[in-house]
């Protein structure tokens, strides 16, 4: 059980936290599919948790590593863009039809291809256990809590105004706003 305390491996603690995180969000989104949006919500939670805990394991024990940083960031595009965009567009969007679907779908992709883009802007100007003071642009788990709050309010702002905040988070991921790390 060596392997979980050496940065070199590839399972070492911190990395075996993020494939929990991973498996969260693919749950999330299984439970999208099916309609659950209670169970999704959990699940999309749990990975939230589970990105903080790598976090604070990878730096305590002195794990991090390169393929821990890739890891983190596919973990973080699937739980913190991925789902939340999914979970907005199964929940919010899906009764629309002919152009405001298309309109809808657009925002999305947009704020997918914005969080991506932010990801791996972050894996090149970061190395293995680097911390920042700040952030450039919001960090993908912020957005994620910034989209699950536009979606609590959904009901009460519509499906236009919903679209116009997910258009301005994805916009603020690659923006140059500084985010404090905390």
């Amino acid at each position: 059980m060596q392997f979980l305390w050496r940065s070199t491996s590839h399972f070492n603690l911190a990395n075996l936290v993020t494939m929990a995180n991973i498996t969260a969000g693919l749950l999330a989104t299984y439970f999208i599919t099916q309609g659950n949006f209670t169970y999704a919500v959990i699940l999309a939670w749990m990975g939230g948790a589970f990105d903080i805990v790598d976090g604070k394991i990878a730096r305590k024990f002195n794990l991090s590593n390169e393929f821990g940083v890739q890891l983190d960031s596919f973990a973080d595009f699937l739980s913190f863009v991925l789902v939340p965009t999914f979970f907005i567009f199964q929940s919010v969007y899906s009764e629309l039809s002919g152009f405001p679907l298309i309109i809808t779908s657009i925002a999305s992709i947009y704020y997918v291809i914005s969080g991506l883009r932010r990801l791996i802007q972050f894996n090149i100007h970061t190395d293995a256990g680097e911390v920042a003071k700040y952030f450039t642009g919001v960090p993908t788990p912020l957005g994620a809590i910034l989209l699950w709050i536009v979606w609590l309010v959904s009901g009460f702002i519509g499906w236009i105004a919903v679209l116009i905040l997910m258009l301005t988070i994805g916009a603020l991921l690659n923006s140059k706003v500084k985010i404090p790390h905390l």
